[in-house]
């Protein structure tokens, strides 16, 4: 079976130069962003089995928001990222059924990069539409080397489908429009086509933007013998041993291309980003953080993530208490990287700059709108309480379809005692923000009545280029 020994063997026979460029004014920029990975899968954030060495040590060279937030699943926090927007107001309100096709009146933070010169990648997994026009190619990126649909080998009714019969090891993935057989583990392979991508961008003029994003750890639980072997003695859940051997072979991966990185002279030059996608998973029953809920959950298990921003030289290492998330990742990058956002472009999120710089800067409070959606065909406007949140800095107010409950998270973190009665005030506010938020939203969700084709694109383009029935 395909493991480490092999993997770094790979890495390792790929150029790198030794000596340093002039530093940028405007940084590169590595965006690593996991899928299904919670808060509390890290060593670095308390958890007492995993191993990941590489990412605790990116977290302890990094400034660190420790209150940041994503959406409860996987294409709403992917459509946020890309367009600084609420996944509502992108049409996305599920991860199948055609609602999980980011509106094409979006401008990705992709071209907004490329606008101010950057080159642009994306290797791993996409999952905001797999018809022709929503493709990341369409959507700004240069170099796309993707899998279909949210998971390898993933095959839902309408457009939502991978190349067929595709596994962990050994993908087929679609490059450039074109689809590749390639060898080894997924993840391994995405790390490895972003390296390489990296190492032929690094010598140019331009800047680069690098988005990699790994269907790992998302089940299915496949993962190389050797990493599952890490916590075969370990007194956890059978599944969670894969979960956590998955999450080791990502920490590997980050750690080798940290060290190319650092190799090619491009530390001082490059922006590196570490975000997960929703809550935890299959790690819940091992740590949680002391958080309440998990993955398609408003709690804050469901939501909270690691944030992690290392640039060398630039940023000092810290950690950031207000509150902060997935929607201001498209202003940051966008200031740090010189780029203008177009007039038309309508942001929910705020630059994080003044933080990055200083961890104690001044920063207004706000709210934060969280939906779990995913309802039923037709029941958008039934939903509107349903699996729901507001919150700002100090409280936190959900609604799980029975009423709102009120979270005074500066004394109760784990939302264990709902005081709705005791701050009315507060529950109000909320209250009120949450039904502004909705009346802005609703009338976005442009694909609620989407009528899917017969076959899926991804199935269609693998007829065309390799013939026959699929």
């Amino acid at each position: 079976m395909y493991g480490r020994r092999e993997f770094l063997q790979t890495l390792g026979a790929l150029p790198f130069a030794m000596s340093a460029q002039t530093p940028r004014r405007h940084p590169n920029i590595i965006f690593i962003l996991t899928d299904d990975q919670g808060y509390a899968d890290l060593a670095c954030h308390g958890n007492p089995v995993i191993k990941t060495p590489n990412i605790d040590l990116l977290h302890s060279e990094s400034v660190r928001f420790t209150d940041f937030h994503v959406s409860p699943t996987c294409s709403p926090t992917r459509s946020s990222l890309m367009s600084g927007k609420h996944e509502l107001k992108n049409g996305i309100s599920h991860t199948i059924n055609e609602r999980e096709r980011m509106s094409l009146k979006t401008t990705t933070i992709a071209q907004v990069l490329k606008s101010a010169g950057y080159t642009t990648g994306i290797f791993g997994k996409w999952h905001l539409g797999d018809a022709a026009p929503y493709q990341p190619g369409q959507r700004g990126f240069d170099e796309v080397y993707i899998h279909g649909c949210g998971g390898i080998g993933q095959r839902y009714p309408g457009t939502c489908s991978d190349a067929p019969g595709n596994k962990y090891f050994n993908p087929e993935i679609l490059h450039n429009n074109v689809f590749e057989k390639t060898n080894g583990y997924c993840t391994d392979v995405f790390f490895s086509q972003a390296a390489k991508w990296i190492g032929e961008k690094r010598k140019a003029s331009a800047p680069f933007f690098a988005y990699i994003t790994p269907n790992a750890p998302h089940a299915p639980l496949d993962v190389p013998e050797y990493y599952e072997n890490l916590y075969k003695t370990a007194n956890i859940p059978e599944p969670s041993k894969k979960f956590f051997g998955m999450l080791t072979n990502i920490d590997d991966n980050v750690g080798r291309l940290l060290s190319k990185v650092k190799e090619w002279g491009l530390e001082r030059d490059t922006l590196v980003i570490y975000m997960n996608d929703n809550g935890g998973t299959a790690g819940v029953r091992v740590f949680n953080a002391g958080m309440r809920g998990q993955k398609g959950t408003p709690y804050m298990g469901g939501t909270r993530a690691a944030s992690f921003f290392r640039w060398t030289g630039t940023l000092k290492p810290a950690d950031v208490k207000p509150m902060a998330a997935h929607i201001d990742i498209y202003p940051t990058l966008a200031e740090l990287a010189g780029a203008k956002i177009p007039p038309t472009v309508k942001l929910d999120g705020r630059s994080l700059v003044p933080l990055l710089k200083n961890p104690n800067a001044p920063w207004q409070d706000r709210f934060l709108f969280t939906h779990v959606a995913r309802w039923d065909k037709g029941k958008a406007a039934q939903s509107k309480f349903e699996k729901c949140r507001v919150r700002n800095g100090r409280f936190s107010m959900v609604n799980m379809g029975k009423g709102w409950e009120l979270y005074d998270l500066q004394n109760d973190p784990g939302e264990t005692t709902d005081v709705k009665d005791k701050f009315p005030a507060e529950a109000k506010k909320l209250s009120d923000a949450y039904d502004k938020f909705w009346d802005e939203a609703y009338p976005l969700l442009e694909n609620e009545d989407a009528v899917p084709p017969t076959v899926p694109p991804y199935i269609e383009l693998y007829q065309k280029q390799y013939g026959g029935k699929v």
